[in-house]
């Protein structure tokens, strides 16, 4: 299957996140690891059990845990078909299917579980995607057997955005803010910020939702990051995306810049990326709770 018959979510995960550069792709999974080591370090599971992860993707958290737990089993939900198809090849090829089952589902419509049917409930960066957040919090509370683990890692955009019109990803554009407003101005058409869901939340909404589903014992983490950039390769940063929905660099300027207007703002901000010249803001929460 080539990426352009891949749904979003797929082209997304498997190339648009990293713009097709190992390089990039390698840092990503350097950083991801120890967020899957973290996220599994609050499940505990013994032979048998079994582990349902939300939006499993390319299966970070789950083969961790296939690993991590060597009796358990595995549930890989996802509502992109191509990713769990991708994600049982993979499973295949490491000799670990017969521990694995693959259902096609969203985090808020779990239906297809029985109650009480699971051990465990495992999330990553995946309710940023979700507008029911409640309703997946009362599916994840309602699938889980008395005593089951939920473990859950999710960035929180709003600490991050929006940004004040001379920033631009964290770069001084004040030269041309005006032609990076007109690329904003695109993002919030595709992912309006009053209500999309990467950004309807922060970490204490997490708490109070986790709390209303029924969770009797809930803990939170969260971590703050404001850093400088790393000096970044222009091309890569020209076509990668941070989000499903969103366009690469690349895409906006051809579709929201005249031909000149993309001249001028791309001779601003590159010298601006390849010597790292800007700031970094990350915030992300991890949350643990028992039924």
């Amino acid at each position: 299957m080539t990426s352009s018959e891949q749904d979003i979510w797929s082209q997304w995960l498997l190339n648009r996140r990293f713009g097709g550069d190992p390089e990039l792709m390698k840092k990503m999974f350097d950083y991801l690891y120890p967020v899957r080591d973290k996220v599994l370090s609050h499940i505990h599971l013994v032979e048998n059990e079994t582990l349902l992860d939300v939006g499993c993707g390319d299966g970070l958290i789950t083969f961790g845990a296939l690993n991590k737990f060597e009796m358990c089993r595995v549930i890989f939900s996802d509502i992109s078909e191509d990713l769990l198809k991708h994600a049982e090849a993979l499973s295949q090829e490491m000799n670990v299917h017969d521990r694995c089952r693959f259902v096609r589902a969203s985090a808020d419509d779990l239906s297809m579980f029985e109650d009480v049917s699971v051990d465990a409930v495992t999330t990553r960066s995946v309710l940023i995607y979700v507008s029911g957040k409640q309703k997946a919090f009362n599916e994840f509370h309602r699938v889980l057997k008395a005593g089951g683990e939920l473990s859950i890692f999710e960035p929180i955009s709003r600490f991050t955005g929006p940004e004040p019109p001379n920033l631009f990803e964290g770069y001084d554009i004040t030269p041309v803010a005006e032609l990076a407003q007109k690329l904003m101005a695109l993002y919030q058409r595709i992912q309006p910020l009053d209500s999309d869901p990467m950004g309807d939340f922060d970490e204490r909404d997490l708490v109070s939702q986790v709390e209303k589903a029924g969770f009797s014992e809930i803990h939170l983490e969260l971590q703050i990051e404001v850093k400088p950039h790393e000096n970044e390769d222009w091309d890569v940063f020209l076509h990668t995306t941070w989000a499903p929905k969103i366009p690469t660099l690349e895409e906006a300027m051809q579709e929201a810049l005249a031909p000149a207007e993309v001249e001028r703002f791309m001779n601003h901000l590159r010298p601006l990326v390849e010597a790292g010249q800007g700031t970094l803001r990350l915030a992300v929460a991890y949350l643990w709770a028992v039924k």
